[in-house]
């Protein structure tokens, strides 16, 4: 069966092999739609879809981003305009995947582009060098693949054909085998689980419970990228229900953790106002290890322990924890459905077991105080007498959520 595949270049630079990822597409029986961004001069190649259409998208004229010396803003603008025409083509059927081939820029716009697509759409970034600085940003939370070619594009070599070819077959491949996106659903009542290595137990226990009373249980690593790819995922519709073991993306967004996940973290469940429980681990407590920024302020503390040769965790400061519940605050005020915080009064993680430098329970008593403060809406906080990874935190989360999905089953 023919499917659309978009092709996202910059034809006066890439025009040879670009035109060549088309051909190699429309071999396979494919319909492939060229979309060019070039931002530079002129090219003979025609592509389907013009700099001039995209750049007009943005409110721009080629002409202006052609002699403008502003690279940010130009890229931006070819951003935007690009976003809006995937979406245009998707809403009218007309794209159901999206590849591109170009060199840093290219893999930068084009996976921009593919995060406003939905989930099960597939998605290929083909780039000659997928250096470590730059993948996470292009993967972000996409469900994509990028694909390092080695050489250089530029002239038409075996070498290159190959690789560009591969390329074509990649996206072919997975067009051919996906399923049609708007065809992907959970069984009811599905939940979606936040966890981290340092909740492991808890979030073991509430998905047996969860199982065990017939949930369709799904975790997520809370790592800045799995559970922001969940929180995509509900702004597209997916899971009833969300227990948040480990909310920490946004806290660790806000001070530049490791695990920083956006400030946009936990909107989605908000938005659509589907009941959410939530577990403070990790809100106080952060990555102090050598790969993490301005560790030193973290070290200082002398709340620290090391996990290994990498990795240190130390407590948020308490400055830092003031403004850090001040941002979940405003994240309850703002949810259209309900929020309930289960609270251990016995560490927020594996972590803080007593005799821990970490266990701190006057500190984490702080956050709690400042959140309330800031709340416009009514919260209800569920203390237990235990750390985190207890059976009865877990107990408390299920049985909290159990109780919200069925008053919205009976709404």
């Amino acid at each position: 069966m023919e499917k659309t595949i978009v092709i996202i270049g910059t034809v006066n630079t890439k025009g040879d092999q670009l035109g060549f990822l088309k051909e190699r597409i429309k071999s396979r029986g494919h319909k492939a739609i060229l979309m060019d961004i070039s931002m530079g001069g002129r090219s003979d190649f025609q592509a389907d879809i013009t700099p001039e259409e995209i750049a007009g998208l943005a409110g721009k004229d080629i002409e202006e981003i052609r002699a403008s010396k502003d690279r940010l803003s130009i890229t931006n603008a070819m951003t935007a305009g690009a976003r809006q025409k995937a979406l245009d083509l998707l809403s009218r059927g007309e794209l159901d995947g999206i590849v591109s081939l170009g060199g840093a820029t290219i893999a930068l716009i084009s996976s921009q582009v593919m995060s406003t697509l939905p989930f099960g759409i597939p998605k290929v970034i083909g780039v000659p060098a997928a250096m470590g600085a730059y993948v996470g940003k292009w993967f972000g939370s996409n469900d994509s693949v990028v694909m390092q070619l080695i050489m250089e594009i530029a002239g038409m070599n075996d070498l290159l054909k190959n690789a560009i070819a591969q390329v074509a077959g990649v996206i072919s491949g997975m067009v051919e085998e996906a399923y049609d996106y708007k065809s992907l659903k959970l069984p009811y009542p599905s939940v979606a689980v936040t966890q981290l290595g340092f909740s492991d137990q808890c979030a073991k226990y509430v998905e047996d419970l969860l199982a065990e009373k017939g949930y369709h249980v799904y975790p997520f690593h809370a790592q800045g990228v799995s559970d922001r790819a969940m929180d995509r995922l509900i702004s597209q519709g997916f899971f009833d229900g969300v227990i948040e073991i480990v909310p920490a993306g946004l806290i660790e967004e806000q001070f530049k953790g490791n695990r920083a996940a956006g400030m946009e973290r936990l909107d989605a469940a908000g938005e659509r106002g589907i009941p959410q429980v939530w577990a403070p681990s990790c809100l106080n407590i952060t990555g102090a290890g050598i790969t993490r920024t301005n560790r030193e302020k973290y070290l200082a503390t002398g709340k620290v322990i090391e996990i290994d040769e990498m990795r240190a965790m130390a407590r948020f400061p308490r400055d830092e924890l003031l403004i850090g519940a001040k941002l979940y605050a405003e994240k309850i005020n703002k949810a259209k459905g309900p929020i309930k915080l289960v609270v251990p009064l016995r560490g927020w993680s594996s972590l803080e077991k007593e005799g821990s430098p970490l266990l701190d329970p006057k500190e984490d008593q702080v956050f709690i105080e400042e959140l309330k403060k800031n709340l416009r809406v009514p919260l209800e906080i569920e203390e237990v007498d235990c750390n985190l990874e207890d059976i009865d935190t877990a107990r408390a989360l299920v049985e909290s959520l159990d109780t919200y999905m069925k008053l919205a089953k009976r709404g």
